[in-house]
């Protein structure tokens, strides 16, 4: 086949990593508007049921993305002045580099024969009259997609908080949450280390709260001059880093979560954040992408028919996104009514931090759900048997 893959993030390069694998003929080319080495974002969280996939396929970018990633096996979650708690969580996640993802697949791709090329932008599909297929594997704002999004069936939802992703020098040994109070209501972060000297952070706010502590009109250097000194505690000193906007504004976000009815038209395929996105919380985007494309792959190799594998792909994977895109939607809504949560002795509210994907809690009293939880044995965060340590400021 001749393959045009739109977009050079981890998709659309896996994706011609795993075609080549399964047949070296395939004519593939990745097209990226960025310059190479250009990537925004700081680390990519995954765990070990993604790791185990990647081995499985392709042992050597396998390998690679190992040595450069990180582990953790704990939280922290630091409750303003009330309490700082520990839970051993029993689950292993990873962080790696964004950056140092894609040259692994950049490197391995072009080891196995894809051209890639970069500062190219494509804006149609009849760029490519003779390709067999094209993948539009060009992010949340795929330009392909929104020429066709009458077709797609293209639905967009944007969240209510505001946030942005920042990066720090700081780094964390345990995956850590921060909620802390203003007189302007809570802002809270999540951190977590992604090399030995660099951790993510992304911080959260409702838009009231956003708006009082004037976030609104500061500029970058303002907004992290603040948000260091709101999370004080856990930058131990550490400065926080951006990506400043050409009006010198903070990268403030609402995160927009994409559906679509159809994924496929004609011969032109959406694959990753393109076809679907999952709220930030639940760190599953680049493991849901990377299942797209081993989705896509088997099933082209798997119908001679490009209408029918395409089909294949949109039915099959679709299936498989609801329950990860239902507990995302879950989960956003939990850190959206916070306040329902905050107030709850510290062990209730971080017990109900890790079941905020549960469908029922956003209808139950929280008491109530953890009590119930406590009497059928199925509340999570406390899975691994050792409970949480309270380590100081403890309080009820």
């Amino acid at each position: 086949m001749k393959v045009v893959c739109v977009g050079g993030g981890p998709a659309s390069l896996y994706f011609s990593i795993l075609m080549k694998r399964v047949d070296p003929s395939h004519d593939i080319t990745v097209y990226e508007r960025n310059p190479a080495g250009s990537s925004y974002g700081w680390g990519v969280t995954y765990w070990d049921e993604l790791f185990h996939f990647l081995h499985g396929v392709d042992p050597e970018s396998a390998r690679a993305i190992s040595e450069c990633s990180v582990r953790w096996d704990s939280w922290i979650v630091h409750l303003h002045d009330r309490a700082t708690i520990t839970v051993e969580h029993g689950d292993e996640g990873s962080g790696v580099s964004r950056r140092r993802l894609l040259d692994i697949f950049t490197e391995r791709a072009r080891a196995l024969g894809v051209r890639i090329e970069f500062e190219r932008e494509v804006t149609d599909e009849r760029e490519f009259p003779d390709a067999d297929l094209i993948v539009a594997g060009d992010g949340v704002n795929s330009v392909l997609r929104e020429r066709h999004a009458a077709h797609f069936g293209t639905e967009i939802a944007v969240g209510r908080n505001k946030y942005v992703w920042l990066g720090t020098t700081k780094v964390f040994d345990s995956f850590t949450f921060a909620f802390t109070e203003t007189p302007h209501g809570w802002i809270w972060c999540y951190g977590y280390r992604y090399d030995q000297d660099r951790s993510t952070v992304v911080v959260e706010c409702s838009p009231e709260t956003w708006r009082g502590l004037g976030f609104h009109e500061a500029n970058e250097a303002d907004s992290l001059a603040l948000m260091e000194k709101l999370f004080a505690d856990i930058l131990d000193g550490h400065s926080l880093m951006g990506r400043t906007q050409i009006d010198g504004s903070a990268h403030w976000l609402n995160f927009r979560t994409v559906t679509n009815r159809r994924w496929y038209r004609d011969n032109v395929v959406l694959l990753g954040d393109a076809a679907h996105t999952t709220h930030y919380s639940v760190g599953a985007g680049t493991t849901l992408a990377l299942g797209d494309v081993a989705f896509l792959v088997d099933a082209l190799h798997g119908d001679p028919r490009l209408a029918g594998a395409l089909a294949r792909y949109e039915r099959e994977r679709r299936s498989v996104i609801r329950a990860p895109q239902r507990a995302a939607r879950y989960s956003a809504r939990w850190y959206e009514n916070l306040p329902r949560y905050i107030d709850l002795p510290p062990h209730q509210m971080i017990t109900l931090l890790d079941q905020r994907n549960s469908r029922v809690l956003a209808y139950t009293p929280p008491w109530l759900y953890y009590r119930i939880g406590q009497i059928t044995g199925r509340l999570s965060a406390l899975r691994s048997g050792g409970g949480p340590t309270w380590q100081s400021r403890s309080s009820e």
